[in-house]
C-alpha cells in the first residue's frame, strides 16, 4: 500500500494533500504532518486578527477527506531510508514525501528582533496575540512607527502592506498625524521586491510611500533593536540611522525546519530544498517540496529571485506540479509537470491595492507590468502570502 507523507499543515500542505488525494487510487494512504491540531493563517495588520474567526480543525477537516492526519511535528527526516521521525517519537515510512512546511523565523540572528525582542511579526499565527495587544496599547499612546523587512527576509510584498495598512488604519482613527512612520527594507530599492522589480513598481510604490508621508530606507542592514530603537546602517554608503519607534513590525529573516537542517544534497545552507524542474530533489527523488520552503528551481533558478517563489499563486502552481508529478511516478512514469515561475502580487492599500506581475521569460515573451484598483483590495482577502 503505497504511502505519501507531508509535512506542513498550511498553505502549501493543505492543498497538496487535498490534491493528492483526489488523485489517489485505492489502497494509497496519504497523512498530513503538522506541529498543530488547528491552522490559523497569518495577517498583514495587527487589528485584523481581532476578530479570531479564520482558523479551523484541522484533523476534523483532513480526515472527512479520508486524509491521514498527526500533529506530532517533524523531528527528522531520514530519506536514505524513506522515513520520517516524528516529535513523539513514532516513525512515518513513506514512498513519496512532500515537503510543504513554511519557514522558521530566525529572529535570532538580529539582536532584539521578533516577539521576544522588541519588534512584531504577523507571519505566525503564534505571534499575532502579542500584535494585537501591543497594537491596542499602541493607539491609546501612539508615537513613531518603524516597518519593513530586513536583511534575511524572503517576503517583500507584505512588509508594503503592512505598511499601508497600518498608515489606512491610524487614519480612520484620527491619529497619522500625530504618528511618523518609516519603512526600512534591505531591498536595493523600493519596489524590487526581490526580483529586481516587475514593470513600474519602484515609481508606483515610492509614490504610494510618497503620497502617504511614510519616509523610507532601502539598502538597509538592521544591527539591532533595543527598546523604541532600531540601529540601522545602509549598505554602500555607511550611513546610519536610530530610528526610535513605539510599535514596529518586521519581516524576518527565515530558515528551513530543524527536521531537514545540515542533510547534504537535501537543503542548503539555510535549510531551504532543492529541487529540480520537477519540484523534486535531485539526490532524493522521491522528495518533493513546494511554497516558501524551496531553495532553488534546477538549471533556471539564477533567473528566478527568491520572492517569486512566495506568493500564493505561485505555491498553488507549485502543489498542482507537485501532485501530478507524484501520481505519475505511482503510476511508474516519469514526472513532467513544472510550475509557472510568474510572480503576482496583490498588494492592499487599505482602499485600493497594486496588483504586480512578472513573466521570468520575459525576455522572449514580456509580461512585467502593474496594474491598480479597488478589484486588488477584494482578490486579496483571498489570497494570503505571509501564512505558511
Amino acid at each position: 500500500m503505497a504511502q505519501v507523507v507531508i509535512i506542513g499543515g498550511g498553505t502549501a500542505g493543505l492543498p497538496a494533500a487535498y490534491e493528492l488525494a483526489e488523485l489517489a487510487r485505492p489502497g494509497e494512504r496519504i497523512t498530513v504532518v503538522a506541529d498543530r491540531d488547528h491552522f490559523r493563517p497569518g495577517a498583514s495588520a495587527p487589528w485584523i486578527t481581532a476578530l479570531d474567526n479564520t482558523g479551523f480543525d484541522l484533523a476534523q477537516n483532513l480526515r472527512r477527506r479520508g486524509i491521514g492526519f498527526t500533529a506530532a511535528g517533524a523531528r527528522r527526516l531520514h530519506p536514505e531510508r524513506n522515513q520520517l521521525e516524528l516529535g513523539d517519537g513514532n516513525v512515518l515510512d513513506y514512498d513519496f514525501i512532500v515537503i510543504a512546511a513554511g519557514p522558521r523565523p530566525a529572529f535570532e540572528e538580529i539582536q532584539g528582533l521578533g516577539p521576544r525582542g522588541y519588534t512584531h511579526s504577523l507571519c505566525h499565527g503564534d505571534h499575532l496575540a502579542g500584535c494585537v495587544r501591543d497594537w491596542n496599547r499602541f493607539v491609546l499612546d501612539p508615537g513613531p512607527v518603524v516597518v519593513g523587512a530586513v536583511q534575511g527576509a524572503t517576503c517583500f510584498g507584505p512588509a508594503y502592506e503592512s505598511a499601508f495598512l497600518m498608515e489606512r488604519e491610524l487614519r480612520t482613527r484620527g491619529l497619522r498625524g500625530r504618528v511618523a512612520m518609516t519603512f526600512v527594507t534591505a531591498e536595493p530599492y523600493v519596489g524590487h521586491l526581490g526580483v529586481d522589480g516587475i514593470g513600474d513598481s519602484r515609481a508606483r510604490l515610492e509614490a504610494a510611500l510618497r503620497e502617504r508621508d511614510i519616509a523610507w530606507i532601502a539598502g538597509a542592514r538592521i544591527e539591532r533593536v533595543e527598546r523604541g530603537v532600531m540601529h540601522v546602517t545602509e549598505v554602500g554608503s555607511a550611513r546610519t540611522h536610530l530610528l526610535r519607534f513605539r510599535y514596529s513590525m518586521m519581516m524576518p529573516p527565515f530558515r528551513g525546519i530543524e527536521a531537514v537542517a545540515g542533510i547534504e544534497g537535501l537543503a542548503d545552507a539555510r535549510g531551504f530544498i532543492l529541487i529540480d524542474e520537477f519540484l523534486r530533489n535531485p539526490k532524493y527523488p522521491n522528495v518533493y517540496a513546494a511554497g516558501v520552503t524551496v531553495a532553488s528551481a534546477g538549471p533556471d533558478a539564477a533567473r528566478i529571485a527568491a520572492e517569486a517563489r512566495k506568493t500564493a499563486y505561485v505555491i498553488q502552481s507549485m502543489v498542482s506540479a507537485v501532485a501530478r508529478n507524484i501520481r505519475d511516478g505511482l503510476d511508474g512514469k516519469a514526472p513532467a509537470a513544472s510550475a509557472e515561475w510568474n510572480p503576482v502580487h496583490l498588494a492592499d492599500l487599505g482602499a485600493s491595492g497594486l496588483a504586480f506581475v512578472a513573466d521570468p521569460a520575459a525576455a522572449t515573451r514580456p509580461a512585467h507590468g502593474v496594474a491598480a484598483g479597488d478589484w486588488v483590495q477584494m482578490s486579496r482577502c483571498s489570497a494570503c502570502d505571509v501564512a505558511h
